[in-house]
């Protein structure tokens, strides 16, 4: 199989994706929406907005704000922009452009309106089958991937071999990966920990200390299992590190956005207010509304999750909605 990958995004993880492939890979192509930052990238060999120390080879690199020229010409895609801007990002792409292509999500987040997953948005809007939809998940943030600070994947496919090829993509000196074969709980599970992230940033912000983040956690992460065990039950140890330990990064972690989103909103931001602080995209504000909805299905027992929809879509006070979820966490 070719070393051809596209990268499709243009922020901190799609950066860090970019850095991880030049390591192996022979061709990268790169979409990167504004065309002001394609230029800039070009002539600088930096991304002028995220992990701007990075620098590039760009005789390995092709970068474009063309997003169907960027996939025409290789046989791996990673999709790496925000949900809320996936099915516009990829409005000039039709089936064709994808068919028999390898297609991974290291999107964190669920497809507004739709309430799917990427790899099932991708698979009913694009029809690419299963066995060729892929998760890269952490724990990793891309801050430390930018510093080469030892950091580890987990790639999961339905089809091995699959998973084997982008893992040996992206494996490198700092890189390690963990293949897997559960596309549903891994990616469930990444859209799950940013949820939990802001209801852990809430909690900083209102002054709970370490040992009540302690039982928020612990008791995110059954919340976790309780949900994707439901929702696509098989056979699955919530204690790996494609799990618990991308939700222990991503909740206290100093890079993690979406605790940083709640930590503004426990110390009294409103909502708007906080998102438009931020430079970046907390995945979790969405995600929570597209959980909220899809679990009207399921009705699977999820507080903490419950607390964080009212406080982002309810307007409920952060300080009252986390008074009463104490009361429901052991």
């Amino acid at each position: 199989m070719n070393k051809n990958v596209a990268v499709i995004g243009g922020g901190s993880w799609a950066t860090a994706n970019v850095k991880m492939l030049a390591n192996n890979c022979d061709h990268i192509r790169w979409w990167v929406r504004n065309n002001e930052t394609v230029d800039f990238i070009k002539k600088y060999k930096h991304n002028p907005n995220y992990l701007s120390d990075v620098e590039f080879n760009l005789d390995k690199i092709f970068v474009s704000n063309d997003v169907a020229l960027v996939v025409e010409g290789c046989d791996t895609v990673i999709m790496n922009v925000p949900s809320a801007f996936l099915t516009a990002s990829l409005l000039p792409l039709t089936k064709k452009h994808l068919q028999g292509k390898l297609v991974f999500s290291a999107i964190k987040g669920i497809v507004p309106d739709r309430n799917m997953i990427v790899g099932e948005y991708l698979h009913k809007q694009y029809d690419i089958p299963y066995s060729h939809i892929g998760v890269i998940t952490g724990p990793c943030h891309a801050e430390e991937v930018a510093m080469e600070k030892l950091s580890y994947l987990t790639v999961a496919s339905l089809n091995r071999e699959h998973a084997a090829h982008l893992a040996q993509l992206v494996s490198c000196r700092y890189i390690r990966t963990t293949l897997s074969d559960d596309i549903y709980g891994t990616e469930y599970s990444a859209v799950l920990k940013n949820i939990y992230s802001i209801a852990a940033g809430i909690c900083h912000g209102l002054g709970y200390g370490d040992n009540f983040q302690a039982v928020l956690i612990s008791n995110a992460s059954r919340e976790i299992k309780r949900f994707i065990d439901t929702v696509h039950p098989i056979l699955r140890d919530i204690n790996d590190s494609a799990y618990l330990g991308d939700l222990l990064v991503t909740a206290y972690s100093q890079f993690s956005r979406n605790r940083m989103f709640g930590a503004m909103l426990g110390k009294g931001y409103p909502v708007k207010f906080a998102q438009l602080e931020m430079n970046m995209i907390a995945e979790g504000y969405y995600a929570v509304k597209c959980i909220h909805e899809i679990n009207k299905e399921y009705k699977v027992d999820m507080p903490i999750c419950d607390a964080v929809y009212n406080v982002c879509y309810e307007n409920i006070t952060p300080r009252v909605e986390m008074r009463l979820l104490t009361d429901k966490l052991n």
